[in-house]
């Protein structure tokens, strides 16, 4: 306390520390709102001090402030001159006296709502910037929400909170935060139940608009929020991004007196928008690493189905051998084998398993497997798809899938071929200057448990050429949406007599027509295809 020199006014300070937390605001507010009355100021000002926190409102509420920084902390400092009580109106104005009394009373209650407002909006503000610096660290959601909804009750005065988040394609609203374990309700469905009382939460989330409850009236009294909590006044908001519906923020306070004013109302509406940021970028967020993931899973099962097809091929005496695979995704269904079985007899395999993708990737390296795990069957086509058909039938049928597929014994000796097919493309073989289509009877493997399937046998003439292949490249498109059909194959075939070719200059052609045909058109099917050349 001081005086001035001619002793006619005196100075008397206050001086408050406070920690750099918002739950301490308040009870210095009100350490200084007992200083000033114990000194003589009038309520009004009193309220009018209470509620400017912000700097701006203090400069002009008081005579002056002065915010001084330190090292280690900061100052405020204020001044108020407090004039003898009935000085403030002149007694000698009986005229105007009344008018003045009620214009100050309702300045001065505009005066308060804006100062409440623009402390809320100061406070909110300040909230989310802290916030969104400290998103940089890593931060689990759970615990950002928490803190979070934790200042917006110091803001608004509000009692308890619980906000509920949809998961992701579901239809219920979770407990994702609250304020106490009694809010700690089990999930609720999302659903407009007719005839039915449906929970404040749900109309919210199924109205898609704010409901106010004071848990009495109408309202089920076993509505989990009406039994967690008693009685309390407060609203729901629905937290909506863009058309999603990402939860609900339940927000509360003990007893029916003082409810949200509608600048608090504007608070809990700017932390669940800011909210509503943060859950879609999380859930951005994982879908961008679970991509990232599956993108690597499928680079390693491309690797493994690239290490089955064989790098070198085995040949035959006075033929050559070629093949070539290309899936339309990173894995397919396609592939082709080709099993030594003495120096002068192969099996030739190409298969194409319904579909795309890992479980099309599994099924064909399981039957390769089967294949190469049973070579007593190997010269005899048809008895060996019958038990690689039984084998699967069980896998196969379960998820509703089947397999296509081609197996030829060929015998270089005897000049002889030996073909059975399970519902796949016809093979081709030339025949002087002509194709002809070979295809044997048979079912797709994993249609019938007990499905029979035929051979074809032939002589291999001399200069001749087989082709075995899928349906992606029959059913390859061009720019037009035009197939490239068997026919343009069979005629591609006809031209390969001249010029005796390798089979290994046939695969390089034929790719390469199939890529000038296709254009810039990505693939939608596997493209695998064998050349046997004599």
């Amino acid at each position: 306390m001081s005086e001035s020199p001619d002793k006619s006014t005196r100075c008397i300070t206050l001086r408050l520390t406070l920690n750099c937390d918002l739950a301490e605001v308040r009870p210095g507010t009100l350490a200084l709102r007992g200083f000033l009355a114990e000194h003589g100021v009038p309520g009004e000002e009193l309220v009018a001090c209470e509620r400017g926190r912000g700097l701006f409102l203090i400069q002009s509420l008081m005579d002056s402030a002065t915010y001084l920084r330190g090292q280690g902390e900061n100052c405020l400092v204020m001044r108020k001159s407090r004039s003898p009580r009935g000085d403030r109106y002149p007694a000698d104005d009986p005229l105007n006296l009344e008018d003045l009394t009620q214009r100050l009373a309702e300045n001065e209650r505009i005066i308060t709502d804006m100062a409440e407002e623009l402390c809320s909006c100061y406070e909110s503000f300040s909230a989310i910037f802290r916030y969104s610096s400290e998103q940089k660290r890593a931060v689990g959601l759970e615990d950002f929400s928490t803190q979070l909804l934790t200042d917006l009750l110091q803001i608004t005065g509000a009692d308890w909170h619980v906000l509920r988040l949809v998961p992701p394609g579901g239809a219920e609203l979770r407990v994702f935060a609250a304020s106490d374990p009694g809010l700690l309700v089990p999930p609720l469905s999302i659903s407009n139940r007719a005839g039915e009382s449906i929970p404040w939460e749900v109309e919210a989330a199924i109205k898609r608009r704010d409901v106010w409850f004071e848990h009495k009236g109408s309202f089920s009294a076993t509505d989990p929020l009406a039994v967690a909590k008693g009685i309390s006044t407060g609203f729901i908001h629905p937290i909506i991004f863009g058309e999603t519906l990402i939860g609900t923020l339940a927000v509360g306070k003990a007893g029916l007196q003082n409810p949200l004013t509608a600048a608090k109302i504007n608070v809990v509406h700017t932390f669940a928008d800011f909210l509503a940021i943060q859950f879609v970028n999380s859930r951005i967020q994982e879908e961008r690493v679970h991509a990232l993931l599956v993108a690597r899973d499928l680079e390693i099962a491309k690797n493994i189905q690239r290490s089955l097809l064989l790098k070198t091929l085995p040949q035959l005496p006075g033929f050559s051998l070629a093949g070539h695979c290309e899936s339309a995704r990173q894995v397919g269904g396609d592939f082709y084998d080709v099993i030594k079985l003495s120096d002068t007899s192969l099996l030739l395999v190409i298969a194409d398993v319904m579909g795309k993708g890992i479980p099309a990737a599994m099924f064909a390296a399981i039957m390769r497997s089967l294949v190469r795990a049973l070579p007593d069957l190997a010269r005899h086509p048809s008895e060996l798809l019958a038990r690689i058909n039984l084998l699967l039938f069980d896998e196969l049928s379960e998820v509703d899938m089947f397999i296509t597929a081609q197996l030829a014994f060929v015998d270089a000796t005897e000049s002889r071929l030996v073909a059975a097919s399970a519902g796949h493309c016809p093979m081709l073989m030339t025949v002087g200057d002509q194709v002809r289509a070979i295809s044997p009877e048979g079912m797709p493997l994993g249609i019938l448990p007990d499905a029979s399937f035929g051979d074809e046998a032939t002589t291999l003439a001399g200069n001749c050429r087989l082709l075995l292949y899928t349906d992606g490249l029959t059913e390859a498109r061009d720019a037009h949406g035009e197939l490239l059909g068997q026919e343009r194959l069979v005629e591609w075939l006809k031209q390969t007599g001249l010029g005796g070719r390798t089979a290994g200059q046939l695969k390089e052609e034929l790719a390469a027509e199939l890529a000038r045909f296709q254009g810039n058109i990505a693939l939608n099917d596997d493209q695998t295809f064998l050349i046997l050349a004599r």
